[in-house]
C-alpha cells in the first residue's frame, strides 16, 4: 500500500513544498517541511495534526520552499523534535545558515499569534485592545538553538542505502530503506528513493539535468560526467514517481549554460558601462553559490587579461546577506558534493602553492645568487589564482551599515543580495536605495509566475509585481548590445510607482505584555493536557509524561532570560483557567492526580482499567551523549557568580519558584516593568549570547573570518556599525509585535531576465520521465497550468512508450491537489512461499549484472489446515469424560485448543514420475537488457563494421539491422551472407555472427 498527500505545493501558486508518504503497516513519511515568503502559520496546520503519526521526516533541498519551516516546527510542535530527520551534509549546513539569516532579517517568519487565540485564552483581551488588527509575535529560535535544532539531523552521502530509525510513537519500519541521489539544483540537494517492501518510490522534486559551474547534474544518467543513454537501474521502474511540475511550460536559452553565462556578463557590462548599480537578488545560501562563483572567475579573467580597458576591472563586486560568511565557509568545505571541474580546480590550486613556497624555501636557501634578483622574485610574486572559493573580487557585506555605506558611495557596483523574492533581507534595501536612477539595472534570475497574494489587496509583491511589469513591457524595452553582436532586452519601468509594506518588530507595551504572558501559560497547560490524554496509546506513555512535568523546571530554567512570558506563575495561571472554563479537572488528569496536585494521597482505582490501576512512577531518564552525562553548569556556581542573568539565581529560577500557589515574586520576574515603559535588562543576556556565538562561530554568525573571505573588505566594519547594529537588533530579544508600514517608491531602473533557477525545463521532463518508466506518476510542486501540461504531455508519452490504453494510462498519472490522498499502490504479482531444503539444493544461480537469477520448476504444496488439532482437542476431552484428567495436563489442553494459524504455502522438488514430464516442456530463458552501444562496441571488437543509423538502429557490415524496441524486444533483420575481407565474416555469415553475439551477452537460464 502507498498512499500519497500533498500538505503544500500542489498546483498551487505557493512554492512551498510538504508531502506525506503512508505505507504499509501505518509508516508515515514526510518529505521536507517548506514555506513561502509569507511564513502563514494557517499553512502548517495539516502538519501539526500529521505530527504523532510521524516515522521520519526527509529533507531534499535548502531552500526556503523546502526547509523553512524547520526551526519553527521544532520550537512549536515539541513532538516534532523526537522524530528523526534525515538529509544530506550540505543541505544540513547551509539549510542552518538559510534559517538564522531568514529569523534575523524577516519578522514575520516568528509567526502572528490569530487574534482568535488571544480572545479564547487571555480574559483581558478584549479590555486591553479596541484594535483588532493586534499582531503579537511568537518568540523566534535563537541561532543556538537553530543550531542544536540541525545539529538532531543524521547525515547522509549519494548513492548509500540507509535503514532508519522510527520516532518513538512510529509502528516498525519493516525494513524501510532510503537512499539519496544528486538532484542538482542545490548543493546536496536530494532525490529520495524509499524501498519498502514491494513500494520502490522514487520522489524527486526540483532536480537539473543540466550540468553547471558549481553543481554536477542529477543523477538520473549516472551523475557527473557519465554519458550513459539509460537511467540507472537504482532509480528505473519505480513504482511511484514524485515528481515537481515547475519548468514544464518553460525551454531552456539554446546555447546551454555558457550562453546564460555570456548572456549575464554582457547584462551586467551594460549597466556599469554608464555607471550604474546592478542588483541580482538571489536566495541565500542554494543558488546563490553558482552566481557567486561565476562573477568572481569572471572578474578574474577579466584582471588576467591585461590587452584592452574592461569596465568591470573598474567596478566593484559585493555578495550581501546576513549569514554569507559562514554560508561561503561550508560551501568551501564541501567541494567533494561539487561538480568535479571545481574539484580539479581546487587541486590545482594547491598543487601551484605548494610548488610556490618550495620556490620561496629554494631561493631563500640559495647563497650565490643576486641580490636584486631575490629582492624581484620575493617582491613580486607569481599571480596566484585561489581557489573556487577564495573570493579575491567578491566583498562580503553581513550588516546593513555596510550596504548603507556602500549605497552612499559612487562608482559602478554589482550587488548580489538576499533574498530573491525582494519580501525580506538586503536585497530589498536595496532596491529602495537604486531604484530611481534610469541607469541602474534589476537583472531577476527565476520566474515569478503567480503570486500567493492574487486576488488580494494587499498587492502582488516587489518581486512578482517586478515580473508582471517585464512580462507587460509597457513602457517599451531597451535594446542593448551583446558581446557576440546578440540584442539585449531591458525593459523600462517608466517612472511608476511601486507600493510595498515593511514589517517591523516593536516591543510590546501596556497590558500586551500581560496578553501575551496569559496566551503562554494557556498554551502550556493545554499542552500538558494534550499529552495526558493521547499519551496512553504510545510506549512508556506514562514515563513520558511524568517526565515532561519533572523536568520542566531544567527547560524553563534555559529558556526563561529569551521567554519572559514565563515568568507569569502557576497560580495566576490556574486562576485564568478558572475563569475561562478551560482547567485541568481531575477526571482528565486520571491516576497522575496524585502527582500533579500537592496534599492528595488517595485515589479510588476501582472499576479502572490498564495504568489507572497503579501508582504512577516517574523514572527520570539520564541525558547524556559519548563524552558522558549532560551536566547543568548552573548547579557548579559560586555564591558570587549565580546573579548572572537578570539578578536571578538560576538554580532557583526554574518550577521550584512556580510551583507554589501564591508565591512570592520579584518584580524583575514578573516582566510586567514593560507596562511602565521601561525595558528589562539586557546586559546578561549580551554577554551571553556573545560567548555563544564565539564557541560555535560557523553556525551562528558569519562576521568571523570575514578579512579572509571578503578580499579586503575589512575596511567597511568598524566599532561604530558594529554598535549601531547590535542596538537595532536589541528589541527582536523581548516579547514583540509586528506593525507594517506601507511605503511607495518610483521605479526608474531597468529590469532584466536570465534565467539562473536551475530547475528542469519542458524538455528534460519529457526526455526522462519516459526513460524511468515509472508504473505511477504523481505530479506536484507546480501551479494548475504546469501541471495540467504536464500531465497531458507525459499521458502521451507512456501511452506510446506502453502501447496500453488511453483510460489506463490516465489512472497512472495522478494530478492531486493540496490535501487530497491519492492512492499510488501498483497489484505485483509476487506471492511468499516457503522452500524444502531438497529444492534449494538443486539451485544453479546465475549471476546477471550483479543480480543472482534462478529458474526453478517445483510442486506447491497448500497449507496446513487445523483438523489435527481439532481431532488432539476432541481426543482430550474424551480422555477426561472417561476419568482420565489426571494423565493429561492443562497445558496440552491449551495448547491444542489454540487454532492454528496460516501457515506459509511449501514449495517442493517434483517427484521423480512428474520431473520426466515437465522436463521436455520446460524451454531456456535468456535474461539481461542488452543496451545496443554495448552490442556495437562487442561487434567491432570482433572485426565487425557497427554504426547507428536513425534512432534506435544499430546497423552492422551494411547488412543486418538490430533494433531495440521500448518493450525491450530486440529485432534482428538482414541476410546471413558473409562479405570477403574478414576472416569472422569467413567463417560465418554476418546474420548468425549477429545473433551469436547477442545471446552471449545474455544470461541463458535453464528452463529445468
Amino acid at each position: 500500500m502507498f498512499n500519497f498527500t500533498p500538505l503544500l505545493g500542489a498546483q498551487s501558486p505557493s512554492p512551498a513544498s510538504q508531502s506525506l508518504l503512508e505505507l504499509d503497516g501505518g509508516v508515515k513519511v514526510l518529505v521536507d517541511v517548506g514555506w513561502d515568503e509569507g511564513f502563514d502559520v494557517q499553512n502548517l496546520k495539516a502538519l501539526e495534526r500529521n505530527i504523532p503519526t510521524l516515522s521520519i521526516v526527509l529533507l531534499t533541498h535548502a531552500t526556503p520552499a523546502h526547509i523553512a519551516a524547520f526551526a519553527h516546527c521544532c520550537k512549536n510542535f515539541p513532538l516534532f523534535t523526537q522524530i528523526p530527520v534525515y538529509a544530506t551534509t550540505p543541505v544540513i549546513s547551509l539549510g542552518r545558515t538559510l534559517l538564522q539569516d531568514i529569523y534575523s532579517s524577516a519578522p514575520l517568519a516568528s509567526t502572528i499569534i490569530p487574534a482568535s487565540s488571544l480572545s479564547e485564552t487571555s480574559y483581558s483581551y478584549s479590555s486591553a485592545t479596541t484594535d483588532s488588527s493586534l499582531q503579537i509575535l511568537l518568540q523566534p529560535p535563537t541561532p543556538e538553538e537553530i543550531a542544536s535544532y540541525f545539529s538532531r539531523i543524521h547525515p547522509l552521502k549519494y548513492s548509500q542505502p540507509h535503514q532508519p530509525l522510527p520516532s518513538p510513537f512510529s509502528p516498525p519500519l519493516n525494513g524501510l530503506t532510503i537512499t539519496a541521489y544528486n538532484a542538482g539544483h542545490t548543493l546536496g540537494g536530494t532525490i529520495w528513493h524509499i524501498q519498502h517492501g514491494m513500494e520502490s518510490i522514487v520522489y524527486a522534486v526540483d532536480w537539473n539535468q543540466v550540468r553547471e559551474n558549481v553543481l554536477a547534474g542529477a543523477a538520473w544518467l549516472g551523475g557527473s560526467g557519465a554519458s550513459g543513454a539509460e537511467v540507472i537501474e537504482q532509480l528505473r521502474k519505480p513504482t511511484a514517481l514524485v515528481c515537481s511540475t515547475r519548468g514544464a511550460e518553460r525551454n531552456l536559452l539554446a546555447g546551454g549554460r555558457k550562453k546564460r553565462d555570456d548572456l549575464l556578463l554582457d547584462m551586467i557590462r551594460t549597466a556599469v558601462a554608464k555607471g550604474g548599480t546592478v542588483l541580482i537578488p538571489t536566495d541565500t545560501s542554494a543558488r546563490v553559490l553558482e552566481l557567486a562563483y561565476l562573477l568572481e572567475h569572471a572578474w578574474r579573467k577579466e584582471f588576467l587579461d591585461s590587452a584592452g580597458e574592461s569596465s568591470l576591472k573598474t567596478t566593484k563586486l559585493y555578495l550581501a546577506s546576513k549569514n554569507v560568511g559562514a554560508t561561503m565557509r561550508y560551501a568551501s568545505s564541501m567541494l567533494e558534493w561539487m561538480d568535479d571541474n571545481v574539484i580539479r580546480e581546487f587541486e590545482a590550486d594547491s598543487s601551484n602553492t605548494n610548488n610556490r613556497q618550495h620556490r620561496r624555501t629554494d631561493s631563500k636557501q640559495g647563497a650565490g645568487r643576486d641580490k636584486h634578483e631575490n629582492s624581484l622574485q620575493d617582491g613580486q610574486p607569481p599571480p596566484k589564482s585561489g581557489g573556487p572559493f577564495d573570493f579575491r573580487h567578491v566583498k562580503l557585506l553581513e550588516r546593513k551599515s555596510q550596504v548603507d555605506r556602500i549605497l552612499a558611495s559612487g562608482g559602478a557596483r554589482v550587488i548580489l543580495a538576499s533574498d530573491a523574492s525582494l519580501e525580506w533581507g538586503f536585497s530589498k534595501d536595496v532596491l529602495q536605495a537604486i531604484a530611481a536612477d534610469p541607469t541602474n539595472l534589476i537583472i531577476l534570475t527565476e520566474e515569478y509566475g503567480v503570486s500567493i497574494r492574487e486576488g488580494d489587496n494587499e498587492g502582488l509583491g516587489l518581486s512578482h509585481t517586478l515580473w508582471k511589469w517585464y512580462q507587460e513591457r509597457r513602457d517599451g524595452v531597451a535594446m542593448e548590445t551583446g558581446s557576440d553582436g546578440q540584442n539585449l532586452e531591458q525593459v523600462h519601468t517608466g517612472g511608476r510607482h511601486l507600493e510595498y509594506k515593511t514589517a517591523q518588530r516593536v516591543p510590546l507595551e501596556g497590558k500586551e505584555f500581560l496578553i501575551y504572558q496569559q496566551y503562554l501559560a494557556t498554551q502550556r497547560q493545554l499542552q500538558n493536557t494534550i499529552q495526558t490524554n493521547s499519551g496512553t496509546g504510545l510506549e512508556a506513555s506514562a514515563d513520558a509524561i511524568d517526565e515532561s512535568s519533572s523536568t520542566s523546571s531544567s527547560s524553563s530554567d534555559e529558556s526563561d532570560p529569551e521567554r519572559q512570558g514565563k515568568a507569569l506563575n502557576i497560580s495566576a495561571t490556574l486562576g485564568h483557567s478558572n475563569r475561562t472554563k478551560i482547567g485541568v479537572a481531575k477526571e482528565e488528569l486520571g491516576v497522575n492526580v496524585l502527582l500533579r496536585q500537592p496534599g492528595l494521597y488517595d485515589y479510588d482505582v476501582r472499576d479502572k482499567k490498564g495504568r489507572e490501576t497503579m501508582f504512577p512512577f516517574v523514572t527520570k531518564r539520564r541525558r547524556g551523549d559519548d563524552f558522558g552525562d549532560l551536566i547543568r553548569p548552573e548547579d557548579y556556581l559560586r555564591a558570587e557568580e549565580r546573579d548572572e542573568i537578570d539578578g536571578q539565581d538560576m538554580r532557583d529560577a526554574g518550577s521550584g519558584k512556580q510551583s507554589g500557589l501564591g508565591q512570592k515574586r520579584k518584580w524583575e520576574d514578573s516582566g510586567l516593568q514593560s507596562a511602565t515603559g521601561r525595558r528589562p535588562s539586557a546586559g546578561g543576556n549580551k554577554r551571553r549570547n556573545t560567548g555563544t556565538g564565539q564557541r560555535v562561530a560557523p553556525p551562528l554568525n558569519g562576521s568571523d573570518g570575514n578579512h579572509e573571505l571578503n578580499g579586503g573588505g575589512a575596511e567597511e566594519t568598524d566599532g561604530a556599525s558594529d554598535e549601531s547594529d547590535t542596538d537595532a537588533e536589541e528589541p527582536v530579544m523581548g516579547p514583540s509585535k509586528v506593525t507594517f508600514e506601507t511605503s511607495s517608491v518610483q521605479i526608474n531602473m531597468r529590469i532584466a531576465y536570465v534565467d539562473f533557477a536551475g530547475l528542469h525545463d519542458q524538455r528534460s521532463l519529457s526526455m526522462l520521465i519516459p526513460l524511468i518508466q515509472p508504473r505511477k506518476l504523481i505530479l506536484v510542486g507546480g501551479t494548475a497550468s504546469e501541471t495540467k501540461t504536464l500531465a497531458d504531455d507525459c499521458r502521451q508519452k507512456l501511452l506510446v512508450h506502453t502501447g496500453g490504453s488511453i483510460e489506463a494510462t490516465s489512472d497512472d498519472v495522478l494530478t492531486p491537489i493540496i490535501g487530497e490522498t491519492v492512492g499510488a499502490s501498483v497489484d505485483t504479482n509476487a506471492w511468499t512461499v516457503t522452500l524444502t531444503e531438497a529444492l534449494v539444493k538443486r539451485f544453479r544461480w546465475q549471476n546477471v549484472r550483479g543480480l543472482s537469477v534462478v529458474t526453478l520448476t517445483g510442486r506447491l504444496a497448500a497449507a496446513a489446515e487445523d483438523r489435527p488439532q481439532t481431532d488432539a482437542l476432541s481426543k482430550k476431552k474424551q480422555k477426561m469424560l472417561k476419568g482420565e484428567a489426571e494423565a493429561t495436563s492443562m497445558d496440552e489442553i491449551l495448547s491444542a485448543s489454540v487454532p492454528a494459524q496460516d501457515s506459509m504455502p511449501t514449495l517442493d522438488a517434483l517427484p521423480p514420475s512428474m520431473a520426466a514430464a515437465t522436463r521436455s516442456v520446460a524451454q531456456p530463458l535468456h535474461v539481461g537488457d542488452l543496451r545496443l552501444a554495448d552490442l556495437r562496441r562487442i561487434l567491432q571488437s570482433a572485426d565487425h563494421t557497427a554504426e547507428f543509423r536513425g534512432e534506435g538502429t544499430l546497423v552492422i557490415d551494411g547488412l543486418v539491422a538490430v533494433r531495440k524496441s521500448g518493450t525491450g524486444r530486440i529485432e534482428v533483420e538482414g541476410g546471413g551472407l558473409a562479405v570477403p575481407g574478414s576472416h569472422a565474416r569467413y567463417l560465418e555469415g554476418t546474420f548468425h555472427s549477429v545473433k551469436r553475439k547477442i545471446y552471449e551477452s545474455l544470461a541463458i537460464i535453464a528452463g529445468g
